[in-house]
């Protein structure tokens, strides 16, 4: 699943090239994407109307238009965007001012394109089908506040260690690998990041978080707050299904040290990189640099 330097990047293309222009019509291949309101309601009210704004919340694009409307997409596991001229050849849109973009299998999963003002569109390829987008006005998201759950921004400059400490130590009993994944204890951090942040950190993934020593806490922080902001800089992690809006990878692979590198050595004592399951989810980590005490 994209995680927040994935979407931060999606984000920072996104305002790059779409603030000032307007969604005019629509394609849909899998109604489902469109979670609410209808298609029909959505057409009605979210088309033609300038892009303000596009902000990021933990996993969440929010994207802001004239009018007091809201336009919310979560990639979920597969999704991403994709920006690029379309065009239907025998019934199968392709990319015309970019084609390599299909050259990359995960690109071809076309499950809706929002058609630009200028000719272009923004497409939404996923693979499983997970991704959604939801379309609300101003006053209903603000009353509902459908993200009203997460917790905060790590990289917001006001959450400092004791704000970290805090938030953290709400999930006492769990592992520390689960309470980093928590989106309700701090938001954007997944599976990719949290091993990376541990292993930085030389802490193994199972250790409680009541059972954390003031030093170890402290240095899960600051490697949270040196790698997400590299990550970032580094257009994020592509080992799976996320690109950027051209259709590219990202370049995180030059820092990963152990998300799925079970067997290899790793960087820092040459000891092989193990994996074990966490409620359902593989973690990675080095036994010999983050022992289990």
């Amino acid at each position: 699943m994209p995680e927040l330097p994935e979407v931060e990047t999606t984000v920072l293309q996104l305002r790059e090239k779409l603030l000032g222009k307007k969604f005019t019509s629509l394609w849909i291949g899998d109604k489902k994407i469109i979670k609410k309101p209808s298609l029909e309601t959505f057409k009605k009210n979210f088309l033609l109307k300038k892009i303000e704004k596009i902000d990021r919340r933990g996993k969440n694009i929010l994207i802001f238009l004239e009018g007091g409307k809201i336009i919310l997409i979560h990639l979920k596991l597969t999704g991403h965007l994709l920006l690029d001229k379309w065009e239907k050849v025998n019934d199968i849109w392709k990319p015309v001012l970019n084609p390599n973009i299909f050259l990359d299998p995960v690109n071809r999963f076309l499950r809706i394109i929002l058609f630009l003002d200028d000719g272009r569109g923004l497409a939404l390829s996923d693979l499983r089908r997970f991704a959604k987008i939801e379309g609300w006005s101003k006053k209903d998201f603000e009353k509902e506040n459908p993200l009203s759950k997460l917790g905060p921004e790590p990289l917001d400059a006001k959450f400092d260690f004791k704000a970290f400490k805090k938030r953290i130590l709400l999930a006492s009993k769990r592992p520390i690998k689960v309470a980093l994944m928590d989106q309700e204890i701090i938001a954007g951090i997944g599976n990719i990041y949290s091993d990376e942040i541990l292993w930085q950190a030389k802490v193994h993934p199972l250790k409680k978080v009541q059972d954390l020593t003031l030093n170890e806490l402290k240095k899960i922080f600051l490697s949270m707050k040196d790698l997400l902001p590299k990550a970032i800089k580094l257009g994020g992690e592509s080992i799976s299904d996320f690109r950027h809006i051209n259709g590219s990878k990202g370049n995180f692979d030059a820092l990963r040290k152990v998300y799925r590198r079970e067997g290899e050595k790793c960087p820092r004592c040459q000891s092989k990189i193990s994996r074990l399951k966490i409620r359902q989810r593989s973690s990675y980590f080095c036994p010999n640099c983050q022992k289990l005490r």
